[in-house]
């Protein structure tokens, strides 16, 4: 019986050694094929890491512009440009959660919005006497974190070679954000408790929700795994809450003809572009 056994064993392992044979695989062969699959198998997702810029051309109907030509009508030897274009900088981290859809969430800064403007220069309050206005500020400070996803349409990246052609994609984009806008201190504000201009002025700040919707392209650079992305869109944006409040918590809003019907909303909506240096990663 141990007889038979060991001679069923001897005569299989002859036929796997005639077998390796007859392929050419050498032990070294084996072992890197088995390292090559367990490679593989643990490069399970494609990341990547980007700097961005973004320009926005603001929709010139708002009620910020209307505000600058109010109140320019007050200033007899200046004037209060409008919101147009704005600028930003932002980071953003993203991952593929499959062949063609990945995931992203980010951060942007916007360069300061307004005017800030050395004095004197002669005011007239809507319901005042004339005034001197030693600085004439108007600043527009907007910041915020938002989360994207991307479909890619041609050329998505695979874990062999991550980005090796232009990839076209469209993405969606939700993010909360944050505004603050300083006034000069002569500026007559409006209290909502009690219908007459509040006597200071301090910052106005509010939230809002943001949504775009964007369709752009990857271009891999051949080197470091790094690709240029381009896209164009629409960015909607309401800043629709912005007030202060004074001790007693009455609510303070900027108007632009000094009524409650013309509360000033920061609407920062309009036509988006954004370019940014990407990096691609296995993971």
């Amino acid at each position: 019986m141990h007889t038979k056994l060991a001679a069923i064993t001897i005569g299989l392992i002859v036929a796997a050694g005639s077998s390796w044979a007859k392929t050419g695989e050498t032990e070294q062969d084996i072992i890197n094929r088995y390292l090559k699959k367990t490679e593989s198998k643990h490069t399970r997702r494609i990341t990547w890491a980007s700097a961005t810029f973004r320009f926005d051309r603001i929709n010139r109907d708002n009620d910020y512009n209307k505000f600058a030509n109010y109140s320019s009508n007050h200033f007899s030897s200046t004037d209060i440009p409008w919101l147009g274009d704005a600028k930003s900088f932002g980071v953003d981290l993203g991952m593929f959660v499959g062949r063609k859809m990945a995931w992203s969430l980010g951060g942007e800064y916007w360069l300061k919005l307004g005017t800030n403007q050395s004095g004197p220069l002669p005011y007239t309050p809507p319901s005042g006497s004339p005034t001197i206005v030693e600085n004439l500020v108007s600043e527009v400070k907007v910041w915020g974190v938002s989360t994207s996803v991307q479909y890619y349409l041609l050329n998505p990246p695979n874990k062999e070679t991550l980005l090796s052609l232009p990839a076209v994609r469209i993405s969606g984009m939700a993010g909360f954000y944050q505004v603050s806008w300083e006034v000069w201190d002569n500026y007559e504000n409006l209290n909502l408790s009690t219908s007459y201009p509040e006597a200071i002025n301090t910052t106005f700040k509010g939230s809002a929700p943001a949504f775009a919707l964007m369709i752009g392209a990857d271009y891999p650079l051949h080197f470091g795994n790094l690709a240029l992305g381009v896209d164009v869109g629409m960015l909607y944006l309401n800043f629709t809450n912005v007030a202060w409040y004074n001790p007693t918590d009455q609510e303070i809003v900027a108007t632009y003809a000094g009524t409650t019907d013309s509360r000033v909303d920061l609407n920062m909506t309009g036509i988006r572009g954004k370019i940014e240096l990407k990096r691609f990663f296995r993971l």
